[in-house]
């Protein structure tokens, strides 16, 4: 009898353990149901509203410098920003100065977790002669002339002697216009700890994580990374790291895992097929579709996970999924926001939305979004500081 009961007993506790790793199914998950309210978060846009240095770009991704990306950061915390096509120069009279130049990426740290001026720092390289130039550019073996980056995700791998892993993505431009190019590699750029920037030490590792389906579209992954380890600060860790990519015009979402210390081993490397974890990468299912090329998952403090995109992409709309693991399954398309108000040009477009758990209050999810033009540097010269991410923050109930 005590053995049967020992068994009992035994049972529970895996089953309780199961579901303490995110591994129940949507017939015991509420993929569909979340109560919350949502409003401008004016402070944290207006952080980024700059007259001289920086003063424009899209992209940005947040990584906290200690490693823990899945909780509040600290006031004496590091949060570093990174930016893909950056305007430098200077606003004056509500127009640009000559002389200001884009260039494809720049970083800044924000010391603490709060939207104050004086505590951002804006970073970018300079060129032979002392212009503006991008930190990152791709200097890989299957680098080509005229190649640079786009930036993806990145996170601070606390078992690999805390280096920063950030994916680039290597575009090419191929014809004239706002949509004149396309995506060529797959780059993984490592930035040793306690590097500066413009981190001259900077390491880049062509990756095999593009890929070209049976359709002949195309993907990438590196759109999101969610660290789901103890150490990272997630609440039900189970030791991997998730990297999400996106393929084809559908913006359909992918998902591969690795343990934090074979990050650099892609061979080991494994993606999820919808049943299971392939070494394949050809096998990757689809577990969502109209996301955006840039997007975030979040542990939610019910034990779920918040999928944050922008929906299709560039729609006006930002959106969540629910998931009932870092691997889904993925509920419908629930509508956290309308950026309708921010197009006041036909010109206009919104896009790649993602959350910011570190400068997230508990129960919160801060959220951003880019703005940005098809006639881009003729609206610049009227609405200079168009080109900048915006802010809300979702409160969950």
């Amino acid at each position: 009898m005590k053995t049967y009961l020992l068994l009992i007993v035994i049972a529970l506790l895996l089953f309780v353990a199961t579901i303490s790793r995110g591994q129940d199914t949507n017939k015991t998950v509420d993929l569909t149901h979340i109560k919350f309210t949502v409003a401008e978060a004016p402070e944290w846009s207006a952080l980024l509203k700059r007259d001289s240095g920086w003063f424009g770009g899209d992209g940005i991704y947040t990584i906290p410098l200690n490693g823990i990306k899945g909780k509040t950061a600290k006031s004496s915390d590091k949060i570093l920003f990174i930016f893909s096509d950056s305007m430098i120069g200077t606003i004056s009279n509500g127009t640009m100065v000559p002389g200001y130049k884009m260039i494809h990426n720049a970083v800044a740290i924000l010391n603490g977790n709060k939207p104050q001026p004086r505590n951002i720092h804006f970073y970018w390289d300079k060129d032979s002669i002392g212009k503006p130039e991008s930190i990152f550019i791709p200097r890989t073996p299957q680098t080509k002339k005229g190649d640079y980056y786009w930036l993806g995700d990145g996170f601070v791998d606390q078992e690999l002697d805390n280096a920063t892993y950030i994916f680039g993505y290597r575009v090419r431009n191929v014809s004239d216009g706002p949509f004149g190019f396309k995506e060529v590699g797959n780059t993984l750029i490592k930035i040793t700890a306690n590097s500066r920037p413009p981190y001259k030490t900077q390491t880049q590792m062509d990756t095999p994580f593009s890929l070209t389906d049976q359709a002949g579209e195309s993907g990438s992954f590196g759109a999101g990374i969610y660290v789901n380890t103890k150490a990272a600060g997630a609440p039900h860790p189970d030791g991997y790291v998730y990297v999400y990519g996106v393929r084809g015009i559908a913006k359909r979402l992918m998902v591969a895992r690795v343990l934090p210390v074979d990050f650099e081993h892609f061979d080991k490397w494994t993606f999820w097929n919808g049943k299971s974890w392939l070494k394949e990468i050809a096998g990757v299912a689809d577990v969502a579709t109209d996301v955006s090329n840039e997007l975030s998952l979040t542990a939610l403090p019910d034990g779920r996970y918040a999928l944050v995109f922008q929906v299709d992409g560039m729609s006006a709309t930002v959106g969540m999924r629910i998931g009932a693991t870092p691997y889904g399954p993925f509920g419908p398309i629930i509508e956290l926001w309308d950026c309708k108000p921010d197009l006041i040009k036909s010109t206009f477009l919104v896009y790649n939305a993602k959350a910011h758990p570190s400068l997230s209050n508990p129960g919160e999810l801060l959220i951003s979004y880019n703005i940005n033009s098809t006639d881009f540097i003729n609206d610049l010269k009227v609405y200079p500081n168009l080109y900048r991410p915006r802010f809300i923050r979702i409160k969950f109930r």
